[in-house]
């Protein structure tokens, strides 16, 4: 799914725009033993293709995964450090706000796989990723990436992101505090078994529990993107409407709060 609007062309270093999703097709949720320390999982709502733990990272700990100071993103998303951990069928998983100074170099190896760089358009040295990351966290706070870590594993990248102040908006009705999410998931190992869309659902709960203002999450991968979507609609996603964006067509998902316990 083709970044579209800040996220292509513009996009390397832009402002964040939304970005379609990648997710691992759905297949069986179980994780195995020897996953713990990836220096490099990556992928978006497709899922990439890069190959494997040797290039994952361990959660970092002590002084940096202390609490970060407060900052524009606590007032219009509120503290999405401060979400998890959560228990989920695959494992115990948490987001981690992306300290670009520690992560960049990992994010970017990701953005460099070429089945993540087709959808996200971030591949290059490693200061496109920075950009990009820097552009999130030092903008007006409505989006913000993360880290996705995994039984203390580092093995996915979020951006959690304001829908009704990004410019997707433009391109689909939005309501007020609709919160969109792309993912990227990262190792080989990881992809194909599940976890994408074990995590998008846990990932929507953790907003739809913390954002009591947001009545619907929302994402739009690109229609080629099967896998993508398949995860989506396994997480209790809906198909909603297609998109006409720059440089993609996209297919608008949305899970509704008031069918979160249904689907």
């Amino acid at each position: 799914m083709p970044p579209h609007e800040a996220r292509t062309g513009a996009g390397r270093g832009a402002a964040p725009a939304s970005r379609p999703t990648a997710v691992p097709a759905a297949e069986p949720a179980s994780r195995t033993g020897g996953n713990e320390i990836p220096d490099e999982s990556a992928c978006e709502t497709t899922l990439s293709m890069r190959p494997v733990r040797a290039f994952a990272a361990p959660a970092p700990d002590g002084a940096d995964a202390a609490r970060a100071p407060a900052g524009p993103a606590d007032d219009l998303l509120g503290r999405i450090g401060d979400w998890g951990p959560v228990r989920t069928p695959v494992g115990t998983f948490r987001l981690l706000p992306v300290r670009p100074e520690r992560d960049t170099a990992l994010v970017a190896r990701w953005m460099n796989d070429p089945a993540v760089a087709a959808f996200w358009e971030l591949d290059g040295p490693d200061d496109v990723t920075g950009r990009h990351l820097r552009a999130q966290l030092d903008g007006d706070g409505h989006s913000v990436p993360c880290l996705g870590v995994l039984d203390g594993t580092v093995m996915s990248y979020w951006e959690i992101y304001r829908a009704d102040l990004d410019p997707v908006a433009r391109h689909y009705p939005a309501r007020p505090h609709d919160t969109g999410v792309h993912l990227l998931v990262g190792a080989v190992a990881d992809r194909g078994r599940g976890f994408g869309s074990v995590l998008l659902r846990s990932v929507t709960d953790l907003v739809l529990d913390h954002r009591p203002a947001c009545a619907r999450v929302v994402a739009e991968p690109d229609l080629r993107n099967t896998a993508s979507l398949t995860a989506f609609l396994s997480a209790g996603f809906r198909f909603s409407v297609e998109l006409s964006q720059p440089g993609k067509r996209a297919a608008l998902m949305i899970r509704d709060r008031s069918l979160r316990h249904l689907m």
